[in-house]
């Protein structure tokens, strides 16, 4: 072994055996008392921009141009709405979810081990915890939503965090520069291949809404069966997410969320950063695809925008953390709505999978096809409505002390029947 196989500072150091506490202790849940403020108040807020990024999809018989699946018509009150979602929410939000996933690793991962935890029972317990974010992505992708991130996540912490958990700090700057070397370059030859016309017109928006738009259920379910396969093989293997999570998991390290007065001047810079480069990008396809001004050819910038998401993503995550930050010195992090949308980000999970409830059952063409009748500013508005009400049900459970319904049954089948504290 070198010396980069394992990692030797920080809170995923494996400590000697005499500083741990009964190192014979299984595995057991965290409680909430233990958790940060500041990852849960980004999970919160995390969803009202899922929400934004997935309703679109359901406009099922609008025209669609190369910029995802947004439109091209509408009045001003739709081209807000598209240009919004462009610049803030596409591409920007899976990575921030990644970034926030890899994190969520290494808290629990530490927490287990300082609880008294074997380093390996810990490690099974997380590889235990992927299986079953499969399990639940699948049943996810094939009832509701192809496009589940559950299943997605799953697959790469399951791969990823053998390879990279426990190398040094040193090992993951190295793979985050040559992911985003490597990001960088795919972009430009797609921007370069689509300015040229060597790559056809795009199918991708036929097939996202092959599903949506069938209004038999039974055959729906079977379009979302490859779709799903797709998504999961897709976010495995494009270079964002890894990055995110290379990322999250180098950040959590460092406890970046957990202790953000230690390492503001590193929140701002990846915030300012993070966010002016992923705007950016958004700003000019937004002008773009809502006619403002003709840049380049249709396509040619969406690889770009989704290059710049990693940045934005990561960006958005330390702008939560500036946030909880600015909120705990201020004592603010008592008032109601933020203790909400904190108690959101403690069920995301729950919020997320309540979500597609209201998208396939209400807006597809095998539901009550709402999503025909609907336009982009429209269907913003509900999602933002939708988003609310997983907030009230989220405080309403948090006032009596319930946790969210599938993260019950996550850690029911991660920790086994064996009583929790």
């Amino acid at each position: 072994m070198t010396d980069d196989s394992r990692v030797t500072t920080g809170p995923l150091a494996t400590p000697p055996a005499s500083d741990r506490q009964a190192p014979e202790r299984a595995p057991r849940p965290t409680p909430l008392s233990e958790r940060s403020a500041a990852p849960d108040l980004a999970r919160g807020m995390m969803l009202l921009l899922i929400a934004l990024a997935h309703v679109p999809y359901f406009l099922y018989v609008a025209p669609v141009g190369a910029v995802g699946l947004h439109p091209v018509d509408g009045g001003l009150a739709d081209r807000i709405a598209q240009a919004v979602t462009l610049i803030v929410v596409d591409a920007r939000v899976y990575t921030m979810f990644g970034f926030l996933f890899a994190y969520g690793i290494g808290q629990m991962y530490a927490r287990q081990v300082r609880s008294g935890a074997e380093p390996a029972d810990a490690r099974r317990l997380l590889r235990r915890r992927h299986l079953w974010m499969i399990v639940f992505g699948a049943v996810h992708g094939i009832l509701l939503w192809q496009g589940d991130i559950i299943g997605a996540y799953g697959v790469i912490g399951l791969v990823l965090m053998p390879l990279f958990f426990r190398r040094s700090d040193k090992t993951l700057v190295v793979w985050i520069v040559v992911l985003l070397a490597v990001g960088a370059a795919v972009a430009a030859l797609n921007a370069v291949s689509y300015g040229l016309g060597l790559v056809p017109e795009a199918m991708a928006s036929d097939l996202q809404r092959l599903s949506i738009a069938e209004p038999n259920y039974l055959l729906a379910a079977l379009a979302r069966i490859p779709a799903w396969f797709a998504v999961v093989f897709g976010s495995f293997v494009g270079l964002a997410l890894p990055t995110a999570f290379l990322a999250g998991n180098l950040a959590s390290r460092r406890r970046i969320l957990d202790e953000p007065s230690r390492h503001l001047p590193l929140l701002r810079r990846l915030a300012f950063w993070g966010i002016l480069l992923g705007w950016g990008t958004g700003v000019v396809l937004a002008l773009q695809h809502t006619g403002v001004v003709e840049i380049a050819p249709d396509g040619t910038l969406v690889n770009v925008h989704l290059f710049a998401g990693t940045f934005a993503g990561i960006g958005y995550a330390a702008l939560f953390g500036l946030i909880a930050h600015r909120l705990s010195v201020r004592s603010a992090i008592t008032i109601a709505p933020v203790r909400w949308i904190g108690a959101l980000g403690r069920r995301s999970m729950s919020g997320y999978l309540f979500q597609s409830l209201a998208w396939g059952p209400v807006l597809a063409a095998w539901g009550l096809g709402l999503g025909a009748h609907l336009s982009s500013w429209s269907v913003a508005l509900y999602a933002v409505l939708v988003w609310a009400i997983t907030v009230a049900l989220a405080a309403v459970m948090e006032s009596r002390g319930i946790r969210g319904p599938a993260e019950t049954l996550l850690r029911r089948l991660m920790y086994g029947a064996r009583k929790r504290t």
